[in-house]
């Protein structure tokens, strides 16, 4: 079941979001060669509890960390840790905070220092594809015409378009109704309604779509060892189009 959540829960996850938005824009400031994935949660960790709200990460199915950090080839789940931060690598940090009992969650994928060409273009063409999907997000729409946008978006630029994780609904639990494929066909799907809200989030290789996870049984990786991109905004269905809550004004 879809749930539409009212004006108070709104403004909860209102908050939530902007909570998961500051967060990323202090924990950015620090991404510099040298800097570990596990200091990186740490100052996750410490502003999302400043702000009166709580990692939603942390002890989600036994997760043992407040943010996901995954570097290169790691396309979500990575465990932060002593693993330092190179020039040229990419890391996609995925972070979420409950407040009130609601959730926000985004993710990022960022460059450390100089990165290649073509990992630029993966990090420009996986951030175009979500707001080619959030283009299309507006009351009577039906969800896979988002996905499919997303998934055209990305293979028109060569990419490929991981099948196994998808988008979700979010609200009271991290992971609600609907799931949000990043690819289908259009005119399917559900309509969206105001008060939907929606966590999507393409996740795309490089080089082959497939994937597999590591021994920790969480980090999954492309099978290739091709790089790999992550972007997340939660946003509100509105009767005139939607709210991005994890976005910041300025």
């Amino acid at each position: 079941m879809i749930i539409c959540k009212s004006e108070t829960e709104l403004g909860f996850m209102r908050e939530a979001g902007r909570i998961v938005a500051e967060t990323h824009r202090l924990i950015a400031k620090s991404i510099e060669p040298g800097i570990t994935t596990g200091e990186l949660d740490q100052i996750a960790d410490k502003f999302i509890r400043s702000q009166h709200a709580v990692p939603s990460f942390k002890g989600y199915n036994g997760f043992p960390y407040s943010i996901c950090a995954s570097v290169n080839e790691e396309l979500v789940h990575g465990f932060p840790g002593k693993r330092k931060l190179n020039e040229g690598d990419i890391i996609t940090l995925d972070i979420g905070a409950e407040f009130r009992g609601f959730h926000g969650d985004s993710a990022w994928t960022y460059p450390v220092g100089q990165i290649s060409e073509e990992a630029q273009r993966l990090l420009d063409v996986t951030e175009g594809s979500l707001y080619a999907g959030l283009a299309l997000v507006k009351p009577d729409v039906r969800l896979y015409t988002i996905s499919h946008a997303i998934q055209q978006f990305i293979e028109d630029a060569g990419f490929s378009v991981v099948r196994e994780y998808v988008g979700h609904g979010i609200g009271k639990d991290l992971h609600e109704e609907p799931q949000i494929p990043n690819y289908g066909s259009p005119d399917r799907g559900p309509r969206l309604k105001p008060g939907m809200v929606l966590a999507i989030e393409p996740m795309v290789n490089a080089g082959k779509r497939y994937v597999r996870t590591l021994e920790d049984n969480w980090t999954v990786v492309t099978v290739d060892g091709s790089l790999c991109a992550h972007f997340e905004h939660t946003v509100a269905v509105t009767p005139d189009g939607l709210e991005i809550f994890t976005k910041l004004d300025a």
